[in-house]
């Protein structure tokens, strides 16, 4: 059974910095590409950024130069650091990978 776990959001103010993380389990993590989404409230899910099983990285333009994603596999781990956070960067962030996606983890940024 393949499981994703997120983890590290909250609560900050404009311009601070966060790091997300995900760890996959029931999986052979590195041979996969990974994902972030996030759905704010009222709005429908969007693409984040992405990164290859080779490292290979991809941003929305909202995020580009903002957020960088990166994986450990031998942790089976995807990370998403954010800096420069704004408010309209406050959803629900989930991790993916293939057809599977993980619970969810709520990010809020005061302004």
């Amino acid at each position: 059974q393949v499981q994703l776990v997120e983890s590290g959001g909250g609560l900050v103010q404009t311009g601070d910095s966060l790091t997300l993380s995900c760890v996959v389990s029931g999986r052979t993590f590195s041979s996969y590409t990974m994902g972030w989404f996030r759905q704010a409230p009222g709005k429908e899910r969007e693409w984040v950024a992405t990164i290859s099983s080779g490292g290979s990285t991809n941003y929305a333009d909202s995020v580009k130069g903002r957020f960088t994603i990166s994986r450990d596999n031998a942790k089976s781990m995807v990370s998403l650091q954010m800096n420069s956070l704004k408010p309209e960067d406050t959803a629900v962030y989930y991790c993916k990978i293939g057809a599977y996606t993980g619970q969810g983890i709520q990010v809020t940024v005061s302004s």
